[in-house]
């Protein structure tokens, strides 16, 4: 899964696509990121005052990293347009 995120939104749709694929609720990805489950919710919901460090968890309980590239130029969709 190689997808691009600008938004709180996009990481958050992200963040629950990836979740539903491995099949884990949030309350189960919750426990494996030592996390409340509320906090996946708001996380999921694109909630932009999730902490890094918060963020970070719950990528590395999914087995996915967060990577700094320069922003690309191009016309591409954004993730909303694709779903």
């Amino acid at each position: 899964m190689a997808d691009l995120a600008r938004t709180p939104k996009q990481i958050g749709n992200l963040v629950r696509r990836a979740r539903k694929m491995r099949r884990l609720t949030q309350s189960e990805l919750g426990a494996m990121a030592g996390l409340r489950q509320e906090t996946i919710s708001l996380i999921e919901t694109g909630n932009p005052a999730t902490k890094l460090e918060t963020m970070l968890a719950v990528l590395a309980a999914l087995d996915l990293e967060f990577r700094i590239m320069p922003r690309s130029k191009g016309g591409g969709a954004d993730i909303e347009d694709i779903f």
